[in-house]
């Protein structure tokens, strides 16, 4: 089994990247699971995902709370029954939190739950990502230009061992990129 974590700020396409990485996966004749967290299809999902569409503090923290159970149910259900497993979004929903409790957190959840050597993180200038951002219809608590510094500072900081990609270029430029740390897909 593979484990393939695509991490990443808000508009980096990170939902891009992992649906082109499954194509490949079943075009190959393997099997896969993508899970792109918050989920919809469970209570820990919904409530992350009305908390992110929130504001104020207590969503924030409502929103990093749920989504860690979101996290750590996807891995307890699907966690090695695919030839490849895909979750988008995974580790770096603690650099929401102050940076003490986002190291403190990071380190604890990357003893408890699975790594791989395909995690990758997706990076992208915030002024880039907001504008990819400006153009949705919704926007969540953390989409705007502070939070997104802020995330990615720590995010970079917690980033050793990742596979960081820069993904300003285009998309398929960006999926070579990710690809060359596969041997086959």
């Amino acid at each position: 089994m593979r484990f393939i974590v695509i991490d990443g700020l808000d508009g980096v396409g990170k939902d891009t990247h992992a649906l082109m990485i499954k194509e490949k996966c079943l075009k190959c004749g393997q099997s896969v699971i993508l899970r792109s967290h918050p989920e919809n299809d469970n209570i820990y999902g919904r409530k992350a995902k009305n908390a992110l569409l929130g504001s104020g503090r207590l969503n924030k923290i409502s929103a990093s709370v749920y989504y860690a159970f979101d996290v750590i149910r996807s891995v307890r259900l699907y966690y090695g029954k695919a030839d490849n497993v895909i979750f988008v979004r995974y580790l770096f929903g603690v650099a929401y939190l102050p940076l003490p409790l986002a190291k403190l957190l990071y380190k604890f959840f990357s003893l408890v739950l699975p790594t791989s050597d395909y995690m990758f993180f997706l990076d992208l200038k915030p002024e880039e990502a907001l504008n990819r951002i400006s153009k949705r219809e919704d926007h969540e608590i953390f989409e705007n230009y502070d939070d997104l510094v802020k995330v990615r500072e720590k995010v970079l900081k917690l980033s050793q061992g990742w596979k960081v990609i820069n993904t300003s270029g285009n998309v398929a430029e960006v999926q070579k990129e990710i690809e060359k740390y596969f041997n086959k897909i």
